[in-house]
């Protein structure tokens, strides 16, 4: 049986959204598109996450152009996309038909991979887009959202990899968004999980905190199939191990990638121009390169530290960086142990922020906060603190439905609501994601492209909104 590891580059989505807030532009991608569809990727990551909000409130790009434009580009490659269960690409939960129409219109467009996940890992929350994929033709890759607590352990992933397989998963991704999955760990769980599942294990990391490599390199040991790498000038630090590193220490032996490293030195060349036009707009900030262990502490993903170092700026209280740091493990202990994905990680890194500078735990609650202790996002891993809880909803009830089971179909609603605006059932899901911005997007996108500085005014008001 061949032990040939297989390689999904996140150049154009993670690895960009990981080191410059998803900046990169259409135009940076197409010029590489020939060359990485010749790569012989198992996939190429290009949709989903950020991508999808930061094209029409930064970048005054259609996001689905953007899709159609990559597959027009590259025929003989998967096109890979992120989306959050329930949640798709937005904030909130929404009804079963708006899922099935996104998920639709994402593979009509292009996608073949959709990567779904949910902060909680909690099954319901992604049996409908699993469902959709499936049923309008995609390959439906369901993920484990990977963390450490009492909790979390290797029986409790090995056991929703099995409830993921029996759902109709094509393949299971292990997603380790903070890089908190260490070598011998990930030996261990990819082994318990080759052992229990059928289907192939992807496993996606990050190098946050210098172990990505290390990590990779112990999983495919254990029998991993496919790994996510990043093309080297936008690898490494928040984003994913180099992509040429890999493939280059498995050369030769019997994980060989079959990739050519010359063909991706070549692609590298002119990614590396990219990485310098997004170093000199001022996206691409040094310090996201920087390897830093404490995430192992604190469990604080790098998007999630430098949204914390942000608001302690606005708040003039820089001073209580490291307070608000050790108070984040005790507000997830609280919490039953959420996690630290989107929206997860913004919700308890914002708590923790409030309580250090109340200077009274919970004396001030998230709205945010209130609805994960409600049950509003799901069910949460561990036990909740009653006491916090009771202090947040006061005797709400507490919802142990499928959040989604109290929606109403909504589909039509929207189309009703932005008929005026819309010229395609594209345009629709596009408004229902983002409400406060694609509407402004769509009005704006027929008349004559602008620059893209006058495009970034444009949407200042969203930014600070």
């Amino acid at each position: 049986m061949s032990k040939k590891v297989l390689i999904t580059d996140t150049i154009l989505r993670d690895a960009h959204q990981s080191q410059a807030a998803t900046r990169m532009r259409l135009e940076d991608m197409l010029p590489a598109c020939k060359a990485l569809d010749q790569a012989g990727y198992w996939s190429l990551e290009c949709w989903g996450g950020a991508t999808f909000d930061s094209c029409m409130r930064f970048l005054g790009e259609d996001p689905w152009e953007r899709l159609r434009a990559l597959r027009r580009a590259m025929p003989n490659t998967r096109l890979q996309m992120l989306l959050r269960g329930q949640n798709l690409l937005g904030y909130k939960h929404y009804a079963d038909d708006v899922v099935d129409a996104f998920v639709k219109k994402s593979i009509e467009n292009g996608i073949n991979v959709i990567r779904i996940f949910d902060a909680l890992n909690d099954v319901r929350n992604i049996e409908a887009a699993m469902k959709a994929t499936k049923k309008y033709g995609g390959h439906c890759e369901a993920a484990i959202s990977y963390t450490v607590s009492p909790v979390h352990n290797e029986e409790y992933f090995v056991d929703l990899a099995k409830k993921l397989e029996e759902r109709g998963a094509d393949t299971i991704c292990i997603k380790d968004m903070a890089n908190l999955l260490l070598p011998y760990d990930a030996y261990s769980l990819v082994k318990a999980l080759k052992g229990k599942v059928s289907v192939p294990i992807h496993l996606h990391t990050h190098n946050t905190t210098g172990t990505g490599d290390m990590t990779y390199l112990m999983a495919i040991q254990a029998g991993v199939d496919i790994i996510d790498t990043a093309l080297s000038p936008l690898a490494n630090g928040t984003s994913q191990p180099s992509t040429e590193a890999m493939v280059a220490t498995l050369k030769g032996t019997e994980y060989d990638t079959g990739i050519d490293l010359n063909v991706l030195s070549d692609i590298a060349a002119h990614f590396r121009g990219v990485a310098q036009k997004l170093k000199g707009q001022g996206s691409l900030d040094p310090k996201v390169l920087n390897v830093d262990p404490n995430t192992l502490l604190y469990q604080v993903p790098g998007g999630m530290l430098s949204n914390l170092i942000s608001q302690l700026k606005q708040a003039k209280a820089e001073d209580k960086y490291y307070d608000v740091l050790a108070e984040v493990p005790r507000v997830r202990e609280d919490f039953g142990y959420p996690p630290l994905v989107t929206p997860t990680s913004q919700i308890v890194g914002s708590q923790a922020v409030l309580n250090v500078l109340s200077g009274e735990r919970y004396r001030m609650v998230t709205k945010e906060s209130k609805g994960l202790l409600r049950g509003e996002y799901g069910m949460l891993p561990g036990t909740v603190n009653e006491e916090v809880r009771k202090k947040a909803i006061g005797d709400d009830e507490v919802i142990t439905c499928r959040p989604a089971d109290l929606l109403q179909p909504e589909l039509e609603k929207y189309r009703k609501e932005y008929a005026d605006i819309t010229k395609s059932e594209e345009d629709v899901l596009s408004c229902a994601m983002f409400p406060q911005v694609a509407p402004k997007f769509l009005a704006e996108r027929d008349k004559p492209a602008p620059d893209p500085n006058a495009v970034r005014e444009l949407f200042v008001e969203d930014i600070m909104g």
